[in-house]
């Protein structure tokens, strides 16, 4: 089975700083964001995907182990690798670096689940596009 990552680099905008110019740390779970949207659109699992399936995927867990503080006007790269598992949720997993000296600012996880879009039930079962989708990225079917 063949590992799917991918790596984004995202600008720290000024806002997303506190006075000293210091990243608040709420904002490196949105990083974690971008690297889910730059994955999606690179193997076609964007939130769009999803809800033209009839799923919503509503995050359940986030984690970040903080290792280095961002700063206003650094670029962060974000390295989101997704995690197979069998079970009906999506895990990630995210490093980021800084974008200039790549040293490790963080890392996290993040855990999704589906709900069917209209009813917001909870589905037991990956969805068969879900299905479909690991099968020709994760084994080559």
């Amino acid at each position: 089975m063949k590992e799917l990552k991918n790596t984004v680099e995202v600008l720290i905008r000024f806002n997303e700083a506190d006075p000293l110019g210091i990243v608040w740390h709420g904002h490196y779970i949105r990083y974690f964001e971008d690297g889910r949207e730059a994955f999606g659109k690179e193997y076609g699992l964007g939130y769009l995907d999803f809800f033209a399936a009839g799923v919503v995927v509503p995050i359940v867990h986030a984690e970040c182990n903080y290792k280095q503080s961002l700063r206003f006007g650094d670029t962060v790269l974000v390295e989101t690798i997704y995690l197979p598992c069998e079970a009906a949720k999506i895990i990630f997993n995210y490093k980021l670096y800084h974008g200039t000296t790549k040293k490790l600012v963080a890392t996290g996880t993040t855990t999704q689940v589906f709900l069917e879009k209209d009813s917001q039930t909870l589905l037991l079962n990956n969805p068969p596009f879900f299905e479909d989708w690991k099968k020709k990225h994760l084994t080559g079917a």
